[in-house]
């Protein structure tokens, strides 16, 4: 699994720009993740607060994290500009079945591969092994650019889990 995502990422943004991030309970097929783009590019392009455009982006990561980055440089985001990424959100859950708002189904590299696991289920893979230490992380609490670069994808060591990995494994 190739985990560059880096080069994806707007180059011309502030590192302070404001970062939302919607994973999927599912991976998207590639024409969903088509219509999903569209509908992303769309979105941004409209996306504005008190009728001034936002600088936005969105993209569509690893087939499963919808990833939304506002540059309050050129501008804030208000609550109502906030609301209406939410409804986008709301309408591609709808439109394609999926939930992007359950915060306690985390991500996880496993053997090469993206896979969820319910947070209630985080202590039992720990003791057995399927989660180590240096397994990496879709940190999904990231709230700016700087942070989706360096810490979006980190060892659960690194991670708000370490204080979750039982002693032994630390």
């Amino acid at each position: 699994m190739n985990l560059n995502y880096s080069h994806l990422l707007p180059q011309d943004f502030d590192a302070s720009s404001r970062v939302w991030i919607y994973q999927s309970n599912r991976m998207f097929s590639i024409p969903e993740a088509l219509e999903i783009e569209e509908m992303l590019n769309e979105f941004v392009s409209g996306w504005n607060t008190h009728g001034k455009a936002n600088k936005g982006y969105a993209n569509l990561l690893f087939g499963q994290f919808i990833v939304l980055i506002a540059d309050e440089t050129a501008g804030n985001v208000s609550g109502c500009s906030t609301d209406s990424s939410v409804r986008v959100m709301k309408e591609i859950e709808k439109r394609f079945s999926v939930n992007l708002f359950d915060r306690q189904l985390l991500a996880f590299v496993v053997k090469d591969k993206l896979q969820l696991l319910p947070l209630p289920q985080f202590a039992y893979a720990a003791s057995n092994g399927f989660i180590t230490a240096d397994t990496l992380y879709f940190n999904n609490t990231v709230t700016t650019l700087d942070a989706l670069k360096n810490n979006w994808l980190v060892a659960v060591k690194n991670s708000w889990l370490a204080a979750r990995l039982p002693k032994a494994t630390v």
